[in-house]
């Protein structure tokens, strides 16, 4: 690992969320002084030194950060909500300051492996599965990044021992610099977050830049479907393994029917039955794929590995039965935060569905979206920012059964009024929460707890 001598050294940490809480602690149990700045002019500065431990020296500037502080500064650490573009941080690039993200600062002082997994679809999931399995191999296993878990909060608690799953965003990507992954993933890559990246290929850019520190003895997993993966597969140099849910491999994971099959060295090994598993839906199968070929690159027996397959569940806000109300199910996708996912959401349901759709623009365009919908949406319910731009998608693909929403609760009642016995109810929005929620597992959350208070 690289370590950077901080101590008696002032670092910024620009953002005073959960990341930059844990980014900012990590400063100063490193002898750094943290000086932690939020340009929302209505964050409350004793509000965030409430969320830092007693007795911290740290400082917080809000709104304007003086030059004369920026003049001090060692280090500047980015937290992923924070665009690399913004006028404050190419004024950090001018003056020369080193400036990194909360995985990287976490790489520089942790220990142990890394195994990362990005993509735009399925990190979540294959995150947690990843793990699970890692757990029943591994004493000493911590699942961090995007999932919800700052990687510096995990930082002290390694030893030379430790496994770190880590589930990296493209924002997270974007200020990495030493950061190494023993096995890594790009489970896929679709549009998304081009109000941040701007064009597709500096998105495509940010994902492929997990390998960028690997070397030929190091393992990188991509989905053979991925036009994209597939090309960027043949210019690495470090180990590659090839996975499909569509497609019979000659090297590489695939599934053929209800069967995981496994074909390496001359031979096809049978992996595990897709009965076997709890999880549902061939997005799901891909990233069980990308799993065992992760756990097996960290030398895990292939028994270990199907033991944990077994044994888990499906992640909370990814396809998830809530309940049923009148023999209507309810299942919370709420994790569907772009038009992918959210077309695997709809490809998962088994029945006729009332769909509750929209958010926060992304700038995604949501054609395919309403075209995965092949007579099985019975009604869309618009709510949020993006309600109208489906709209006229919807009219555009001859799609007229959509109705609008003021709130997530208005949507649901909707919906609830509309299904008939024996229909689904699904929220996955193709859209992210903000501006109507601080995030989506704080819809899905609201989602669960309004459906489960309907009355039958």
């Amino acid at each position: 690992m690289i370590v950077m001598d901080l101590k008696e050294k002032r670092g910024l940490v620009f953002g005073t969320g959960k990341s930059g809480i844990g980014a900012a602690e990590l400063l100063e149990d490193m002898g750094s002084i943290p000086v932690l700045y939020d340009g929302n002019e209505k964050t409350d500065p004793a509000e965030v030194k409430s969320r830092l431990k007693e007795g911290t020296k740290a400082e917080v500037f809000i709104g304007n950060l003086p030059e004369k502080e920026i003049d001090k500064l060692s280090l500047v650490v980015l937290s992923p909500g924070v665009p690399t573009d913004l006028p404050l941080v190419l004024h950090f690039k001018e003056k020369g300051l080193k400036i990194w993200g909360e995985v990287e600062l976490a790489y520089a002082f942790g220990k142990g492996d890394v195994l990362a997994i990005t993509g735009t679809n399925g990190k979540t999931t294959t995150t947690s599965l990843l793990g699970a399995i890692m757990e029943h191999a591994r004493n000493s296993v911590f699942v961090v990044g995007n999932i919800g878990n700052p990687y510096t909060e995990a930082v002290e608690q390694m030893n030379e021992d430790s496994v770190t799953v880590a589930e990296i965003s493209s924002f997270q990507l974007e200020t990495i610099e030493h950061f190494h992954p023993k096995v890594s993933a790009i489970l896929n890559i679709t549009p998304d977050h081009l109000n941040r990246h701007h064009t597709m290929a500096n998105y495509i850019a940010a994902k492929e830049s997990i390998v960028k520190n690997q070397t030929r003895d190091d393992l990188c997993v991509l989905n053979y479907n991925d036009e994209v993966l597939r090309a960027f597969g043949k210019t690495l140099e470090q180990k590659v393994v090839l996975f499909s849910s569509t497609e019979t491999l000659d090297a590489g994971l695939y599934l053929q029917e209800n069967e995981i099959l496994w074909a390496r060295n001359g031979k096809t090994e049978h992996i595990i039955s897709v009965e076997e598993l709890n999880i549902l839906g061939a997005h799901n199968y891909e990233n069980v794929m990308a799993a065992v070929a992760l756990c097996d690159g960290m030398g895990v027996p292939m028994e270990t590995i199907r033991e944990g397959l077994r044994a888990f569940h499906a992640v909370e806000h990814r396809i998830e039965f809530v309940c049923k109300k009148n023999d209507i199910a309810f299942y919370n996708d709420s994790k569907g935060t772009n038009p992918d996912a959210a077309i695997k959401g709809i490809c998962a349901m088994n029945r006729r569905t009332v769909l509750i759709g929209g958010g926060y623009d992304k700038e995604s365009v949501y054609d395919e979206w309403i075209d995965s919908f092949d007579g099985k949406v019975k009604q869309l319910v618009l709510i949020g920012q993006t309600a109208k731009k489906i709209a006229v998608c919807a009219d555009a693909h001859d799609f007229h059964d959509y109705v609008f929403a003021d709130s997530l609760e208005e949507a649901i009642d909707i919906a609830y009024e509309t299904a008939e016995p024996g229909e689904a109810v699904l929220l996955s929005p193709a859209c992210a929460s903000w501006g109507m929620f601080d995030n989506y597992e704080q819809r899905g959350d609201i989602f669960k707890a309004y459906v489960r208070n309907l009355k039958e």
